[in-house]
C-alpha cells in the first residue's frame, strides 16, 4: 500500500494506482476529457493535471502513478489557470452554439467551461470548418466541435476492435476520419454508437426520432431484450414514452453496445403495437374487452380439455420473454391445463445443447463467463458467426487477439473473424463431427491430451480413442473439404495452449445429429483438460435474450423449473405439493411433433406465448398447415405477427420495456429488467394475463407481483435458490446460486463435473438428411446478419435497419454464379423440395463453391428449410438443405 496526501487528507492505496484513482476514491472530481477507465490512460486533454509538491510541473493525474509520501493539490492556483488555458484553447477553434447543440446539459466540456467561468474565445483567429456527415442512418458526425480527445478513436479501435476510424492530418487540421476522409456509410463502421457514448462533446450525436435535452429525460437501467449477451442499459424516457438508449458501464458488456439494442428501440412505443385483445369473427378481427376474451378463451380451452383430454392442448413460451413470464407459463400448462406440451424456441436453436451438455457434464449451459474470453489464450469459433450475432462478445474475442491470443475459426463462411484468425477451417456445412474427429485424431497421436485430467475426472476414454482412431485429417479432408494440414495446425493450438475457449452457437446445433456435434465439442475440451479453469470451457452462445432463462424455468416438454425430469417421482411429488393439484408425469410434445400432432387430430388447441413460428420453423407451408387445422389457437404478442394473423384470440402483451422481471444471458447471469414506461394501450404483463386466465379455471394464484413470482422459483429451482431481486438489484448472479450467502458460480465444474465425472460421448459422422444431387445442386446453408434479430418482429420495424437490409438475399460464390449467368443484385428464384422464393443475389467470395447462405429473418428463408430431426431432441436440420437457382 502507498501513503498519500490529497488536498490535506491522508490515503493509502495499492501500488500502481494513479492520483487521478486515489482522488475519486475521496470523491475528488478531477476533470477529465479524454480519460475512460476502460482504456489505459494517455493524457490527450491535459485537462487533469494535478500539482504534486517537490515536482518540477504540474503532473497528468491520469497517468501518474501514485509515490509513498506524496502530496498533491487538484483545485491549486498554478492547476486552475492551467485547466483554464486548456478550456480557452478548446473553445477558440470551438463553435459557441450551446444554445441549440444536441449536447446541451450532458457535454464536459460546456460543464468544465462553467465550472471554471470561461466566457467566449479569448484567442479568436481561424477555425476548422468541415462538412456534417449524417450519411449513417443513427448519428451524426460534427467534427467542428471535436476536440481531438481521441476517445471515439480508441474506443472504436481497442474496445469495439472494428477500427473503422482514425486520426487525419497534423497539426491545426488533424479530425477524425474513416480512411481516405470518405463518409461513415462508406467505412467499415457497424453502427455501434460506442464512439457516440464515449464522445464528451458534440461532435458524434444520435439522430432522434423523438427530441429532447439531456435534463427532461429519466433514466431507468434494464437489461437488452435482443441478443443472449445481456447487456445492461439505460432507457431514456420523456413523456412516457422510450426516446434513447444509453450503455451502462457495467458486467457484462462494460458500456458496450450494438446497433440493435442501442438504437433499435423504436418498436416499445411503435404505432402498430398491438393496444386492445382481439377475436376473430367471420374471419376477421374485432377489438374486445379483456374480460370478454379472457372469459372466451378459458371456455375454449375448458371444452376441448373436457372432450379431447388434457394433451390436446399445447403451449409455446417464449425466449424473449421474463423468467417470471415463463415459469407462470409452464405452470399454467402442468397445473392448470394438465399437460408437459410445453416448450419454446430453444427446440430450434440449442435444444441439442441443452441434452448434449448435460448428458457429457450434467449441465447444459455455457461453463465460462463472456468476459473471460478475453483472458484466454487460443479461442475456437465453431458454428458462430459471433461478430453479428453476438456482437458484444466478439469485442472479448477481438480483445484477446489484440493481446496475443490465437484464434481459430471453423465456418462454411468467410466470417468476419477470419481476417484475423490463425487457423481458418472453411468446412462443407454439416460436418463439424468429421472435423471435431480428426483434431482429437491428431491430439491423441501426438500425446498432446491432458492424461490426469482425463484419468481423473473423465470416464469412457477409450472409447473415444477407438472411434476417433478412424478419422485421420485426410480422411477428414475429403468429407469436410478442410485441407489436412490447418485440421492438424488448429488441434495443436487448441491442445498447446494453456487456456483454450470454445465458442458455438447454431453452426453446431441445428442439424439432424446436432446433438452428436455438442458431444464433440464437449469431448474435444474433456480431452485437453479445458474444462473448470478461467479463459476456457465450452460456450454455446443463446441466440434469444432469454432462451436461457426459458429453459431453466422448465419450458421444455421433459423437464420441470430447474431441468427436474417429469417423468421422476419425486420431482412430480415435488410440484405436486407446491402447485397443489396432481400432475402429469408423462413426456410432452415438442415443437415440431406439436404441428405433426395438430395436422393428426391429437392436437385441438395451441396457446403460443411470444413466439412467431411463422416465421422462424422450417418449411413454412407445413407450419401454416398446422395452426390452420387447430380447432382454437391463441396468440399473446406485441404485434399482429404472421402467426398471429392465423388466431382466433390475439391477447396484446406488455414489451420488456413496460414490466418488472429478469432475464438470463449466454453465461447464466439472472439480471433485472425494469419497468421504464406504462404499458402501451392495454397491453398487460405476460404473467398476468396468465394468472387471470388461471384464475378463470378455478386455480388459486395467489402472486401479485413478479417479485413473488421469483421468490416461488427460488424455492423450487435449486440453481436460483439464492437469487432475490435485492441481490441482482446492482449486478446479476451467475447461477447456480445456491443460497443467499452464495455469490454465484462464474465457472462450472471447477473441481468436478455437475454430473460427477465427465462423459465422452464419441460419435460417427452421419451425412446431413438432404445431399446435393442433379436436381438440388447447391447447399443452403442460413445464419443471421448484424443488423436484425430472429423473426425482425422488433427490428423489422426500425427504418434505419431496414434501410441497411431491408430484404432477403442470397449469397452466392463466383464460379456457382458465372455458371448460371446470375450478377451481383440479378434477381434470382431459390427453389427447393419444399418450395422456392424469389430473392436478390449477393455474389460474395465468403461463401463457399457449391454453398449458398440465406439469412432466417425473412420469412423467405424457411419457405425453403428441411424439417429433418435430430433423433435426441427433435431439433431441426436448419442449417443443411438442398437447393437449386436460377436466374430470373
Amino acid at each position: 500500500m502507498i501513503n498519500l496526501t490529497i488536498d490535506g487528507i491522508k490515503i493509502s492505496v495499492e501500488e500502481g494506482t494513479t492520483i487521478l484513482e486515489a482522488a475519486r476514491l475521496l470523491g475528488k472530481d478531477i476533470p477529465t476529457l479524454c480519460h475512460d477507465e476502460r482504456l489505459k490512460p494517455h493524457g490527450a486533454c491535459r485537462l487533469c493535471v494535478v500539482e504534486v509538491e517537490g515536482a518540477r510541473s504540474l503532473l497528468a493525474s491520469c497517468t501518474t502513478p501514485v509515490q509513498e509520501g506524496m502530496v498533491v493539490h487538484t483545485e491549486s492556483k498554478s492547476v486552475i489557470e492551467a485547466r483554464k488555458t486548456v478550456l480557452e484553447l478548446l473553445i477558440s477553434n470551438h463553435p459557441l452554439d450551446c444554445l441549440t447543440c444536441e449536447k446541451a446539459g450532458d457535454c464536459k466540456l460546456q460543464d468544465y467551461c462553467y465550472r471554471y467561468d470561461i466566457k467566449g474565445d479569448k484567442y479568436g483567429g481561424e477555425k476548422i470548418q468541415y462538412e456534417i456527415d449524417d450519411s449513417n442512418e443513427f448519428y451524426i458526425c460534427d467534427q467542428n466541435k471535436c476536440i481531438l480527445c481521441g476517445k471515439c478513436v480508441r474506443v472504436c479501435n481497442e474496445l469495439q476492435c472494428t477500427g473503422a476510424i482514425g486520426f487525419a492530418k497534423r497539426g491545426f487540421y488533424t479530425h477524425i476520419a474513416v480512411p481516405f476522409d470518405r463518409r461513415l456509410y462508406e467505412s467499415d463502421c457497424v453502427s455501434c454508437g460506442n464512439c457516440v457514448a464515449a464522445c464528451p462533446v458534440g461532435a458524434l450525436t444520435v439522430k432522434k426520432k423523438d427530441k429532447y435535452r439531456a435534463w427532461e429525460v429519466k433514466k431507468i437501467r434494464t437489461t437488452c431484450s435482443y441478443c443472449g449477451v445481456g447487456c445492461q442499459m439505460y432507457l431514456l424516457v420523456k413523456d412516457d414514452k422510450v426516446v434513447g438508449v444509453e450503455p451502462c458501464f457495467t458486467e457484462p458488456n462494460k458500456g458496450l453496445m450494438c446497433v440493435k439494442g442501442r438504437f433499435a428501440y423504436n418498436f416499445i412505443n411503435h404505432k402498430d403495437r398491438l393496444k386492445k385483445p382481439l377475436i376473430k369473427k367471420n374471419g376477421e378481427f374485432v377489438e374486445a374487452e379483456w374480460d370478454e376474451a379472457l372469459d372466451y378463451i378459458s371456455k375454449r380451452f375448458k371444452e376441448i380439455k373436457e372432450k379431447y383430454g388434457s394433451d390436446s392442448i399445447a403451449g409455446f413460451a417464449s425466449a424473449r420473454c421474463t423468467n417470471e413470464d415463463n415459469y407462470m407459463f409452464q405452470k399454467f400448462m402442468r397445473a392448470v391445463i394438465g399437460t408437459n406440451n410445453i416448450d419454446h424456441c430453444a427446440r430450434l436453436c440449442h435444444a441439442t445443447t441443452v441434452s448434449g451438455l448435460a448428458t457429457t457434464f450434467g449441465s447444459g449451459a455455457m461453463t465460462n463467463s463472456i468476459g473471460e474470453l478475453e483472458k484466454a489464450d487460443c479461442i475456437f469459433i465453431i458454428g458462430s458467426n459471433t461478430t453479428e450475432t453476438h456482437p458484444v462478445t466478439a469485442t472479448y474475442i477481438k480483445r484477446a487477439k489484440l493481446k496475443g491470443a490465437r484464434i481459430i475459426v471453423a465456418d462454411p463462411r468467410e466470417i468476419e473473424l477470419t481476417k484475423g484468425a490463425d487457423v481458418f477451417m472453411q468446412l462443407k456445412p454439416g460436418t463439424n463431427v468429421a472435423l471435431l474427429n480428426a483434431m482429437m485424431n491428431v491430439i491423441i497421436e501426438e500425446g498432446l491430451q491432458d492424461r490426469k485430467f482425463i484419468e481423473e475426472r473423465c470416464e469412457n476414454y477409450d472409447e473415444l480413442v477407438e472411434v476417433v482412431k478412424e478419422y485421420t485429417p485426410e480422411k477428414a479432408e475429403a468429407i469436410t473439404k478442410v485441407k489436412a494440414e490447418l485440421i492438424r495446425e488448429a488441434a495443436r493450438l487448441y491442445a498447446k495452449s494453456e487456456k483454450s475457449s470454445i465458442v458455438y452457437s447454431m453452426g453446431i446445433t441445428q442439424h439432424s445429429s446436432g446433438v452428436e456435434h455438442v458431444y464433440s465439442v464437449a469431448n474435444l475440451a474433456m480431452l485437453c483438460g479445458k474444462i473448470g479453469k478461467e479463459g476456457c470451457g465450452v460456450n454455446p452462445l443463446r441466440g434469444q435474450n432469454n432462451v436461457q432463462g426459458a429453459c431453466d424455468m422448465g419450458c421444455l416438454p421433459d423437464v420441470f423449473p430447474g431441468y427436474q425430469k417429469v417423468y421422476i417421482k419425486e420431482n412430480v411429488e415435488k410440484f405436486e405439493k407446491a402447485w397443489g393439484v396432481k400432475l402429469s408425469d408423462k413426456v410432452g410434445l415438442t415443437v415440431p411433433e406439436v404441428f405433426k400432432a395438430t395436422q393428426d387430430g391429437k392436437v385441438k388447441a395451441l396457446y403460443i406465448m411470444g413466439e412467431n413460428p411463422m416465421v422462424s420453423d422450417p418449411d413454412i407451408k407445413h407450419v401454416e398447415e398446422a395452426l390452420k387445422s387447430l380447432d382454437f389457437l391463441v396468440v399473446q404478442d406485441i404485434f399482429l405477427t404472421d402467426t398471429a394473423k392465423l388466431a382466433d384470440v390475439v391477447l396484446p402483451a406488455a414489451s420488456f420495456a413496460e414490466k418488472e422481471g429478469t432475464f438470463t444471458n449466454s453465461e447464466r447471469r439472472v439480471q433485472r429488467v425494469r419497468r421504464a414506461i406504462k404499458s402501451v394501450g392495454e397491453a398487460k404483463e405476460d404473467w398476468r394475463i396468465i394468472k387471470e386466465l388461471m384464475i378463470r379455471f378455478g386455480y388459486d394464484c395467489n402472486l401479485n407481483t413478479s417479485e413473488d413470482v421469483m421468490k416461488e422459483i427460488a424455492t423450487l429451482t435449486p440453481q436460483y435458490s439464492g437469487i432475490d431481486y435485492e441481490r441482482i438489484e446492482e449486478k446479476g448472479l451467475q447461477w447456480p446460486v445456491l443460497d443467499k450467502n452464495h455469490n454465484g458460480t462464474p465457472i462450472l465444474h471447477r473441481d468436478k463435473f455437475a454430473r460427477g465425472k465427465g462423459l465422452f460421448k464419441p460419435s460417427h459422422y452421419k451425412e446431413a438428411a438432404e445431399l446435393p444431387d442433379d436436381e438440388y445442386p447447391l447447399i443452403l446453408t442460413t445464419g443471421r446478419v448484424l443488423y436484425h434479430y430472429h423473426t425482425m418482429t422488433m427490428t423489422g420495424k426500425n427504418e434505419g435497419l431496414m434501410n441497411i437490409v431491408g430484404e432477403p438475399f442470397v449469397e452466392i460464390n463466383p464460379m456457382n454464379a458465372s455458371k448460371l449467368g446470375i450478377s451481383d443484385g440479378d434477381a434470382v428464384e431459390v427453389i427447393s423440395r419444399r418450395g422456392s422464393v424469389k430473392v436478390r443475389a449477393k455474389v460474395t467470395e465468403k461463401i463457399d463453391e457449391d454453398v449458398v447462405f440465406m439469412p432466417f429473418h425473412f420469412k423467405e428463408t424457411n419457405t425453403l428449410t428441411n424439417t429433418a430431426l435430430d433423433e435426441v431432441t427433435k431439433e431441426p436440420e436448419l442449417k443443411v438443405c438442398t437447393v437449386r437457382i436460377n436466374r430470373l
